[in-house]
């Protein structure tokens, strides 16, 4: 039976630091089956998780001292609400995992502690039905842990809330720029050598007063989207993930035209401020609505209504944007 620890390595730290920023995130993961944290026994209290690495590691940190068995689910490597929602994290795979650990074998009690957040993938009268097995519903946090087994397996109304504070959303804002920033990259070059050479003359001078002010931009936009809404996001108006990102867009790109202000005194100029402007609102507020993905205010039928509308929305101000900005250039 592998044994745990509560203590976390260095090279486990390491390893979450790389998931947060998308570097091996989808391969990590550890074996499914059962682990004995300290000395746990046939009365010790079985913990499920799923095999995504990271929620592995912050249930066996938040137990420091305690005998348990942490019982890990095949859920090819993807957390636990995520994996309740495709179905990973189901009925069928605490079942089949119950009689391949021989877990009845092991155990002199029939329950299995499995994660709040689990909910919508299992099925607890049918786990009770086939495995004969009693599911009782843990705390949405795993800090919560050792005071809900202390008070008996009982769940205080502050344990059953979801949470979306500010560092909450700070920690998911490394994997949504490492998508953006691949994209961003190559956007970047490409205005820059198109602003660099467009114009005659010579090409670092083009550089300085225009394409740096271009490469600036598409950065801007992902700062919008993708970092100042998730950690503004309780306090910017609207409902909608890409309204919310409207703020943000407005007030980066007058950030930028601040930077550039003498450029408003040819046609060209104001041209390209305006092209800046319907282009880094439509990145923007697209960061925005991307960010519903990793939130705990919105539901799947929303989030696809959303959709509908806003996006659209964004390519029309988007292609609004090119056609602007490619206008000022051929005027200039």
């Amino acid at each position: 039976m592998p044994k745990v620890s509560s203590l976390l390595r260095r090279v486990d730290v390491w390893g979450t630091f790389k998931a947060r920023w998308g570097i091996g995130r989808m391969n990590y993961k550890v074996d499914p089956g059962l682990y004995a944290l300290g000395n746990p026994g046939e009365q010790s209290p079985v913990l499920v998780t799923a095999n995504f690495k990271m929620s592995f590691d912050k249930l066996r940190e938040s137990l420091p001292g305690r005998d348990a068995w942490i019982f890990v689910l095949d859920t090819k490597g993807i957390n636990v609400w995520c994996a309740a929602g495709k179905g990973t994290f189901g009925t069928a795979e605490l079942v089949a995992r119950i009689t391949l650990c021989g877990l009845t074998d092991i155990v002199s009690h029939r329950e299995v502690i499995l994660p709040q957040l689990a909910g919508p993938g299992v099925s607890a009268h049918q786990v009770k039905k086939l495995s004969g097995f009693k599911v009782i519903y843990g705390p949405i946090r795993a800090i919560d842990l050792p005071t809900f087994l202390d008070a008996g397996l009982k769940a205080t109304p502050d344990m059953r809330m979801k949470t979306f504070t500010t560092w909450e959303r700070v920690e998911l804002i490394p994997i949504e720029l490492v998508g953006t920033i691949k994209i961003g990259l190559p956007l970047m070059l490409i205005f820059f050598l198109v602003d660099s050479l467009w114009n005659t003359g010579d090409f670092w001078i083009n550089a300085l007063s225009t394409g740096v002010y271009s490469a600036m931009a598409i950065p801007a936009a992902i700062l919008a989207g993708a970092v100042l809404t998730p950690l503004f996001l309780p306090w910017l108006p609207g409902r909608a993930f890409s309204l919310k990102g409207l703020i943000p867009g407005v007030l980066v790109t007058l950030a930028l035209t601040v930077f550039r202000w003498n450029a408003l005194d040819t046609w060209a100029g104001h041209l390209e401020t305006a092209a800046w402007f319907f282009i880094i609102l439509a990145i923007s507020t697209f960061l925005a609505m991307n960010f519903t993905g990793a939130s705990t205010y919105t539901s799947l039928s929303g989030v696809k209504k959303e959709m509908r509308w806003a996006v659209p929305l964004q390519i029309g101000v988007g292609i609004l944007g090119l056609g602007l900005w490619l206008g000022s250039h051929i005027i200039s």
